[in-house]
């Protein structure tokens, strides 16, 4: 059977389409349309509901739980992690990292301790952690303190990565000016030629830190933008109290 439209409702869905479509003076001018049209990028977050009492009492347990989950149905980099750092005058900075290790104690990376990452961290430890999983509608915010992990942990980990990862980790001096691209290729050949046929050893200023959780905070998007947020907030004797907070 056949919708009968009336004159309104056809109305409705041209002025809909309007909105989407930029003006004939604005057609050759992308850059403009962009900006216009990104308040109209949106979407519904139908995800499951997420109760108190379905959840861990540990939030790394349940960070665990949500990562396998990230881990089985995201393709590219579900480890990678939003780091949040200030630097000694206050000044906040953020960088995407990949997470490479979780225990019971926090979760772990790695990174050249000379860059500039690792020198807010020295200066303040505190930071924050955000991974961001669109497929899951899921969203899981950290809090916590960063410090560096054993030098033989750093190690083992150093003596799996790939050799031109070390390789790499060894020229680049992360984080300072370079005069060009043709520097930073001159370096690496440098320690190819050096370390040929050798074992490269993990250099002293690169390694982990392991950030050691105080807050956790995991989001679920709802419809309606009535979002589900579960907080963990780390209290005195070691005990996590679990609350719900406004979406």
């Amino acid at each position: 059977m056949l919708h009968t439209f009336t004159i309104r409702q056809i109305q409705q869905v041209i002025r809909f389409i309007k909105r989407w479509l930029p003006a004939k003076d604005e057609v050759r001018k992308p850059m403009k349309f962009a900006r216009q049209s990104v308040a109209m990028i949106r979407r519904e977050y139908q995800g499951m509901p997420l109760e108190e009492k379905n959840v861990s009492p540990n939030p790394l347990q349940q960070f665990e739980i949500w990562f396998e989950e990230a881990a089985r149905i995201i393709k590219d980099d579900p480890n990678a992690m939003m780091l949040s750092t200030v630097d000694p005058d206050g000044r906040p900075a953020s960088r995407t990292v990949l997470m490479k290790g979780f225990d019971d104690y926090g979760l772990t990376f790695y990174t050249n301790f000379e860059s500039r990452k690792s020198v807010h961290i020295s200066a303040n430890p505190a930071v924050a952690l955000t991974f961001y999983w669109p497929d899951l509608v899921r969203q899981v915010c950290i809090e916590g303190v960063a410090e560096k992990i054993p030098d033989a942990q750093s190690d083992a980990y150093f003596k799996s990565r790939p050799v031109s990862s070390r390789i790499s980790a060894l020229a680049s001096p992360q984080s300072r000016e370079l005069s060009s691209r043709a520097e930073l290729e001159k370096r690496v050949k440098q320690i190819q030629n050096e370390y040929e046929g050798d074992e490269i050893p993990r250099p002293s200023f690169w390694g982990g830190f392991l950030v050691k959780p105080h807050r956790f905070e995991f989001w679920q998007g709802r419809v309606n933008r009535l979002h589900d947020r579960i907080c963990y907030v780390k209290k005195e004797g070691g005990y996590w109290k679990i609350s719900r907070l406004a979406p």
